[in-house]
């Protein structure tokens, strides 16, 4: 039963209103998938390339993730843009992580899958999907903020 619970857990966190070809490689319209994410925390960040907000905090979150245990957490960066935005933008500031994107029809409920309630960017949540933990985190974040949230998610899974 306690196996049983966890699973529960696990497939909570998962967005409900994402399928596999909405979540797409931004470049080769991949499908992708979040399951995909075995690290022990998993953190995804939703964004924009008009937010500028979004695009300040990228070089701090890329050489944050650059600079982890390979295996120790899984960064996935997914926009709600054009492949063509994404890939100007990338040009400029090439970033660390996978950037995935978001293809459906229903922005808002993809969103509200993660815990951001308002639509607001940039949106980051911080996963241990083993435990059912997740912690959002809205408006930019830096190495600071990052770090005290993956020692949130493993202190809360041990």
């Amino acid at each position: 039963m306690k196996h049983f619970s966890a699973l529960i857990l696990a497939a909570a966190l998962l967005p409900l209103s994402a399928t596999a070809a909405e979540l797409q490689h931004w470049q080769t319209n991949a499908p992708q998938s979040l399951q995909s994410l075995k690290a022990p925390v998993r953190i995804i960040n939703l964004w924009a390339t008009w937010c500028a907000p979004c695009r300040k905090e990228m070089p701090a979150m890329s050489a944050w993730y650059a600079a982890r245990k390979k295996g120790s957490v899984d960064m996935v960066g997914i926009a709600l843009d054009s492949s063509d935005n994404i890939g100007k933008f990338l040009k400029q500031t090439p970033v660390s992580y996978p950037i995935w994107r978001y293809t459906g029809t229903n922005s808002r409920q993809f969103m509200k899958s993660f815990g951001n309630q308002i639509g607001v960017f940039p949106f980051t949540a911080v996963e241990a999907p083993k435990c059912g933990y997740r912690q959002t985190l809205t408006g930019e974040v830096n190495a600071q903020s990052l770090t005290a949230a993956v020692k949130a998610a493993q202190a809360a899974c041990k």
